[in-house]
């Protein structure tokens, strides 16, 4: 095999014949893989999959925060936490850049190493492009919901007794890893319409030839690189005509999304939460347990319950049960068992406290949509309590000028709102609101607001509760370190 080449199996392996599955270089088993930004979700995803499949990897970072830090670590592998040369293994064959701006590329001495020494330097898309294409593909894609109906799909096969594999860009406490090769054919795919990196400006899901496809939004987002909604839904239109006439699109009944199914060949079956032509929820109970039945094409019927917060993860139960369903992966009564026992994904949700009558729920904020999603799951649970929401503008896209509007409504629902000051980097090259603007955008709403830059700011501004409130921490970026230290402090101030 060429230096530095994954070449996909020639044959599907039999489960527990981990051998056939495994690329090797000549006279050694496995390549040596190396992971500049180890701690990115999705490459740690990867580096999961190419141990499974047989491959020696480690991995670098720097300037990383739970929960990804802390899961990196407990891996397995060597993680070193600085770019250093001398991270590199001494035959190394490939090192997989992540996509952060932060990595440097041809700047980070591991880049400039690896090339020195003839080593293939690529992108995680593309390696799972390239290791994958011998399996069959879903992609799991849209503007939101995505990680989490990837890591339910994922979930339910599991339960189902079908070793499939997969990558999910966030951590379940359901699944023993992010990312897993599996013995089986099918493999899931978290399909992120972000760039492949600085220099490629194609989606990662571009590189995953998908076979079938489950579609859950398309609202405008990453607008540092998709300037325009136009620009935004042209890689999902070549994604569906990409899909094989053989293939199946399970789609969310959305007007945009509508808008753009003509462009595929495949299958296409409907979902929603809504009466539809196709799959919807119906009489949905929601409490500590929520419970609904699912309604297919002739009637179908099916009770379910699920332990997750709010509409969108209704929905998102619905389009993954009905993607399922449609083909045929599972019995109904598997999926019943497998919903009920799905634990959700980190940052989606998680309640961190164990004994506060406060509720300290952390949620994640990466875009209008998600934060949106948030508040309202926290609103509909919790109809009755005064909301707090501390948030973190982390994202690119919470930090441009052309989205400021997103702040005169994200907030709607909350009775006050702290806000933590945004990073810095990418600052030079991102036309970017300052932390002023963006507090005053928040105060223009008339919600009570404060911004805090310390986590001591912070934990004193919670600090004199009256215990009916709900909080809600609100980023994708490490929030000042709250999630890990507020919520003892809550369980002391606010125990039951």
């Amino acid at each position: 095999m060429p230096h530095g080449s994954l070449r996909a199996p020639t044959r599907r392996p039999a489960v527990g014949e981990a051998g056939s599955r495994r690329s090797r270089t000549e006279g050694r088993g496995g390549m040596r893989i190396h992971f500049t930004g180890i701690a990115g979700a999705g490459m740690s995803a990867v580096a999961l999959m190419m141990r499974d499949a047989g491959h020696q990897v480690s991995g670098s970072d720097e300037d990383v925060f739970p929960p990804m830090s802390t899961y990196v670590a407990g891996l397995g592998f060597p993680v070193v936490y600085r770019f250093d040369a001398a991270n590199l293994p001494a035959d190394l064959d490939i090192l997989v850049l992540g996509t952060s701006a932060k990595l440097g590329g041809e700047d980070n001495p591991e880049v400039a190493a690896a090339r020195a020494r003839g080593a293939r330097i690529t992108t995680f898309a593309e390696l799972v492009g390239e290791v994958t294409a011998g399996r069959i593909n879903t992609a799991v894609a849209g503007s939101f919901g995505k990680s989490t109906c990837t890591a339910l799909l994922a979930h339910v096969l599991r339960q189902a007794g079908v070793d499939a594999g997969w990558m999910i860009g966030a951590i379940s406490p359901s699944l023993p890893a992010t990312g897993h090769w599996g013995a089986a054919p099918d493999m899931v795919l978290e399909g992120d319409e972000y760039v492949v990196s600085q220099s490629d400006p194609r989606s990662k899901f571009a590189l995953y030839h998908p076979d079938h496809l489950l579609l859950t939004s398309l609202i405008h987002d990453h607008v540092n690189v998709f300037p325009t909604f136009a620009e935004y839904e042209a890689p999902f239109r070549a994604l569906l005509r990409g899909l094989p006439a053989q293939g199946v699109a399970v789609m969310r009944e959305h007007p945009a999304i509508r808008a753009v199914a003509h462009e595929t060949r495949a299958r296409i079956a409907w979902y929603d939460t809504q009466p539809c032509d196709g799959w919807f929820s119906r009489d949905v109970v929601y409490g500590e347990t929520t419970r609904f039945t699912l309604v297919g094409p002739g009637g179908r019927e099916l009770a379910l319950t699920t332990t997750l917060l709010g509409a969108h993860n209704i929905e998102n139960i619905v389009g993954v049960s009905a993607y399922l369903l449609e083909r045929g992966l599972v019995s109904e009564g598997a999926l019943a068992a497998a919903l009920a026992a799905f634990a959700g994904i980190r940052r989606r949700l998680d309640r961190l406290t164990t004994t506060s009558r406060i509720p300290l729920i952390e949620g994640f904020g990466s875009s209008y949509e998600k934060a949106r999603s948030a508040i309202e799951a926290l609103k509909l649970h919790y109809p009755h309590r005064p909301l707090t929401v501390v948030f973190e503008p982390h994202t690119f896209s919470w930090r441009s000028r052309d989205a400021l509007s997103w702040y005169d409504t994200v907030f709607e629902g909350a009775s006050r709102v702290l806000v933590i000051p945004p990073p810095e980097h990418g600052a030079a090259s991102h036309h970017q609101s300052g932390y002023d603007e963006i507090l005053a955008r928040v105060a223009a709403t008339g919600i009570p607001s404060q911004g805090v830059r310390t986590a001591e700011a912070a934990t004193a501004a919670l600090s004199g509760l009256k215990g009916d409130e709900i909080v809600l921490l609100l980023s994708s970026g490490p929030l000042l370190g709250l999630p890990d230290s507020l919520p003892a402090v809550f369980d002391r101030l606010y125990g039951a």
